[in-house]
């Protein structure tokens, strides 16, 4: 959000600009959601809710994830929130007291840290091998817990880099926190968005539902990023408790975007077939074109849809010590919009969001192709 801030400084004054800041998809929201929506407005459903949603919308939510993912939750063990973010912060809160540790993977998406630390958490880092594309193991995962371990996030496909959790550590994951009596967060923000495999799900282990929360999202999925839908998946006691701190906060989330979420949810998923299908094409030539530029490196990530180049090679030259100097040099000098990788907790690298034309690609990497090798 700096980033985005700083670019459309530039723009008011008249910079052209190319943006792979911004992360959210390029399509525009499918037809049938905003008709939903629409339909809503025009029916007067604009009053209030029950605070965790219409029965319908939570209906379904359990529907689709039951349908995808072979889970098996009720109604009332489903909240609909005012997007992704919403209930991953409620659900830290109700679950995190002073002290408690939370294991999060690096790189990890920005929010996490000051969400832990806000509830009074201890974030306990759990560094990956960009030489592994940053894999996360169950193995590294028991390692990391302590006596004090309160939760563990992870987050896959993972926003910066788009890795994956295989199938077989997610369920040793799931199993080792279950019988430590860990919460594991799931935040299944990008779970449409795999290109390993079969997306799959921690909810699918019913066996562990008492300590799992599935933080699910619509906003990349469906292309409804500034609609605010998301939801909550877990136990009737933890969302319970979500509904009752969600009730001091927004009440219901928008009436007429639930009615949206459930076009969205249970209609045709062929929108989220032909957005992945593109995502796949855009990210393989994006990579294509930063492999191009000497000195930039890029793991294959493997979901999401972003690139995670490590630019380390630039540091220490033209007067660049760190990936937020450069990507500030990049911003003004190249006019390109990048995110820098310390906010994602490395050093040595810049976030790209790949969700623009194949022109856009071409103008950008030509940008930074040009102002770096100046620097070499």
């Amino acid at each position: 959000m700096a980033v985005a801030a700083e670019a459309a400084k530039l723009r008011a004054q008249g910079a052209n600009l190319v943006d792979f800041g911004a992360g959210e998809p390029h399509f525009p929201t499918p037809r049938h959601i905003k008709d939903a929506a629409i339909a809503a407005i025009d029916s007067n459903f604009t009053r209030y809710t029950v605070v965790p949603g219409i029965p319908d919308v939570r209906k379904a939510i359990v529907q689709r994830h039951a349908c995808d993912f072979g889970s098996d939750y009720s109604v009332d063990e489903a909240i609909f929130t005012t997007g992704g973010k919403h209930a991953l912060f409620n659900t830290i809160q109700i679950l995190v007291d002073h002290g408690d540790e939370v294991i999060l993977p690096v790189p990890y998406w920005v929010s996490f840290k000051d969400i832990i630390q806000y509830a009074g958490g201890k974030v306990v880092y759990l560094e990956t091998s960009e030489a592994e594309n940053f894999r996360i193991t169950a193995d590294a995962i028991e390692r990391a817990i302590t006596p004090r371990t309160k939760a563990i996030i992870l987050n896959s496909p993972s926003n910066p880099a788009g890795s994956v959790v295989s199938a077989e550590d997610l369920e040793r994951i799931v199993r080792v926190a279950h019988d430590r009596g860990i919460f594991l967060l799931l935040d299944e923000c990008y779970v449409y968005l795999n290109y390993a495999g079969k997306p799959v799900s921690g909810g699918s282990f019913t066996w562990a539902k008492e300590h799992l929360v599935i933080l699910g999202s619509l906003s990349k999925t469906y292309s409804m990023t500034g609609w605010r839908a998301g939801y909550a998946l877990a136990s009737k006691p933890v969302v319970a408790n979500l509904s009752k701190l969600q009730s001091q906060q927004t009440s219901n989330a928008t009436s007429i975007v639930q009615k949206a979420a459930i076009a969205a949810m249970s209609g045709s998923q062929q929108c989220v077939t032909e957005f992945r299908a593109e995502f796949i094409d855009l990210r393989d030539y994006m990579l294509k074109r930063l492999r191009e530029i000497p000195g930039v490196t890029c793991t294959t990530p493997e979901g999401a849809f972003y690139v995670y180049p490590n630019v380390g090679a630039f540091l220490g030259k033209g007067g660049i010590r760190t990936a937020t100097e450069l990507g500030t040099r990049l911003l003004h000098e190249a006019h390109v919009v990048t995110v820098p990788g310390e906010a994602f907790g490395t050093a040595e690298h810049i976030r790209l969001s790949y969700p623009v034309t194949k022109q856009n690609i071409d103008e950008g990497t030509q940008r930074m192709k040009e102002f770096l090798t100046k620097l070499a």
